[in-house]
């Protein structure tokens, strides 16, 4: 069975990663990955909004990127996505992202809890000690079920971010990952297994073990990322997310073209 492909990976143009799309590209020719999708952080609503989004002048740039990454490897399928924050409101905005260009897919991403804090900023880690976890984590879920629920995604990133720097709640949290996951179901989005989390503080692939087994009993269907914003990240720890979606039943993932899915053995 062929490697699954790394859907979930960045350039410089959001402003905290490093090498070009055409060197992710060489790294996964390298480790024998069959195919790659390039979902960097969409341009925000406003340029200023923060400083780790896409500039919106550069969507452009970006595209032309992926197009001589994918010139310079022809025997490796990459494709064109992005990484969309969800902000209830901002559907309008989304929905002109997405007529930009022929992406190949949309991940919806949840990092900010309200308009003013992106909770997995290190910059920003002490606004969690003056809160509750189980306060952040549930309003988390509720955002994260909303855009589960709003048809703008064909993927929901890192599903359960929010437990990134390890403040975990004392509370039991299963009924908002099964509300999550019975919106992922009904509106028929893809959840990813991300394996930049064994690259933070809480060392364990997104989503838990736990959820990816609630998932698979639902049978939502999956994909794999790096989240890779280095080449050397490409394709990291895949064989402990391909170990995790087997124990929890899967034996496919997803693949898309034009926004369009199929389902493939890895």
């Amino acid at each position: 069975m062929a490697l699954p492909a790394d859907y979930h990976m960045h350039t410089p143009l959001c402003r905290h990663a490093v090498g070009e799309p055409t060197d992710y590209a060489a790294q996964a020719v390298k480790l024998g990955i069959p195919e790659i999708g390039f979902s960097e952080h969409a341009p925000m609503i406003r340029d200023d909004y923060d400083e780790w989004h896409m500039l919106l002048k550069d969507l452009d740039v970006y595209v032309e990127k992926v197009e001589k990454a994918r010139r310079d490897h022809p025997q490796l399928t990459i494709k064109l996505a992005l990484e969309v924050d969800y902000f209830p409101g901002q559907e309008d905005w989304i929905r002109d992202l997405s007529a930009r260009q022929p992406w190949d897919y949309l991940i919806g991403a949840v990092h900010y809890v309200t308009d003013a804090w992106d909770f997995d900023n290190p910059n920003k880690i002490s606004e969690w000690k003056r809160r509750n976890p189980f306060e952040v984590w549930t309003a988390y879920f509720e955002r994260l079920t909303k855009a589960a629920e709003s048809g703008l995604f064909d993927i929901m990133a890192h599903a359960d971010l929010c437990k990134k720097f390890g403040f975990y709640p004392k509370e039991d949290c299963t009924p908002l990952f099964r509300h999550f996951l019975r919106a992922a179901k009904q509106s028929d989005v893809a959840i990813e297994l991300n394996t930049s989390g064994l690259r933070k503080e809480c060392n364990e692939v997104y989503p838990s073990p736990q959820i990816v087994q609630l998932a698979g009993q639902l049978g939502v269907p999956i994909t794999f990322g790096s989240d890779a914003h280095a080449p050397a990240q490409v394709g990291m720890a895949f064989n402990q997310a391909i170990e995790l979606a087997r124990n929890a039943g899967y034996s496919q993932c997803c693949r898309f073209t034009g926004r369009k899915r199929q389902f493939v053995k890895f």
